[in-house]
């Protein structure tokens, strides 16, 4: 393995363990609700408050990760980020109530907000096959989202929701001290753009309406996303009931899905390399609502089906705004630009969680909860009318195009 390779894969693992820590209360909450006292009829909905402090940090303390990158270290800040949201996480493991797994959960988010303003924006320099370096990430990234539920499930299965932080904790750790021995030793340097290629040193033409466009879709994503992965594990323990009740089976085929959807993220990664991104984020704007809102009428296995079709365009939207940003934001721009997104992203899913809460003690069910995301994942299609309809990336300095960086 080459050492662009290996810097490769430590930053594929890195998205892995972002979004694997962030999904580990979605499963352990109900178990850990009843471990702190709370009625089995509602211990779930009352945990969900606890998890929000974590996905506001996560997205709040993005542009704080971001300025310290610029001003340190890219390489150094994933050293920070492996290691300290493991030992967040085995921190979390010592919660005796809902207020102290809430603050163990909040430094989880913190630390996990380092990871796509920096990592991402590693992954993007070099130039090349942009679409598809995002694509594979991602898909990393939601290996990560469908670990959760399977790991969290089977240790809640024969353990406690203790050893569902702890475990991954110290693996998080581990991968950090692998990862500084790494830099230490190769230096880890980004790669060099393909011959013929430039990286761009200014902000492209239509850039004001790209990132207009892409506030859009991380706005009604977020909500999207946000609430599905979340609610997914637990609405399949109460909506299969043909299937199954145990914790660990669900887990399972929660996980399947995310695991299953999140390879289209590399058929979009290799479509949005070869053919304009403005109708292929539309295609797959108009099918989300229709997909998420099929979800409130099934149960069972034709529940399971319609959600894992669901995900999969769900998922397939991830690379789109990270390939977009590549195209038109130069690399000094990159980590601050993805950390406003991802703010906004995040600091809109914790409320999806919240107004998630209301509709279920409001006694709407999982169905209420799907039909109100079906109705903003309409907004998606919005965001893709108002996307330049073409990316023109052989202009790599904004001289050539009569702009200033500014403009």
């Amino acid at each position: 393995m080459t050492r662009q390779q290996m810097r490769f894969t430590f930053l594929n693992v890195g998205h892995f363990t972002d979004h694997l820590f962030m999904l580990i209360f979605a499963k352990a909450a109900f178990s850990a609700g009843l471990a702190f006292g709370l009625a089995k009829d509602g211990a779930y909905a009352e945990m969900i408050p606890y998890g929000i402090p974590s996905l506001i940090l996560f997205g709040a303390g993005a542009p704080l990760a971001a300025w310290i990158a610029d001003k340190w270290n890219r390489n150094a800040m994933m050293t920070v980020f492996f290691v300290g949201i493991g030992l967040s996480a085995i921190t979390t493991s010592f919660a005796t109530s809902p207020l102290q797994i809430a603050c163990g959960l909040a430094a989880i988010g913190l630390f996990a907000s380092i990871y796509h303003p920096v990592g991402i924006a590693m992954v993007v320099q070099g130039g090349g096959k942009v679409g598809w370096r995002v694509g594979v990430n991602g898909v990393w990234g939601n290996m990560g989202v469908a670990a959760a539920p399977l790991i969290t499930g089977f240790i809640l299965a024969s353990y406690n929701w203790q050893l569902a932080f702890i475990l991954p904790g110290i693996g998080a750790i581990l991968f950090g001290i692998g990862y500084a021995i790494f830099v230490k030793r190769t230096g880890a340097k980004a790669p060099e753009a393909p011959a013929g290629e430039k990286e761009i040193v200014g902000f492209m033409p239509g850039w004001k309406r790209a990132l207009v466009a892409i506030a859009l879709v991380t706005s009604a994503g977020g909500f999207v996303f946000g609430t599905m992965t979340f609610i997914i594990p637990r609405m399949f323990e109460v909506s299969l009931p043909d299937i199954t009740h145990d914790v660990a089976t669900t887990g399972i085929l929660a996980a399947v899905v995310y695991a299953a959807a999140a390879f289209a993220q590399l058929v979009v990664g290799r479509m949005i390399d070869k053919y304009r991104v403005k109708p292929v984020l539309f295609s797959i704007a108009l099918a989300q609502p229709l997909l998420i809102g099929a979800m409130a009428l099934q149960s069972n296995y034709a529940l399971f089906f319609t959600t894992l079709l669901a995900m999969a365009f769900v998922f397939g939207q991830i690379p789109i705004t990270d390939t977009v940003i590549s195209r038109y934001v130069p690399d000094a721009w990159r980590t601050k630009v993805m950390a406003g997104k991802l703010m906004l992203n995040l600091v809109i899913g914790a409320l999806s969680l919240m107004a998630a809460r209301f509709i279920l003690e409001h006694g709407a069910g999982f169905s209420g909860v799907i039909t109100v995301v079906a109705l903003v994942a309409a907004l998606i299609a919005l965001a893709a009318l108002v996307l330049p309809g073409r990316v023109r990336r052989e202009i790599a300095n904004p001289a050539e195009a009569g702009i200033s960086p500014a403009e």
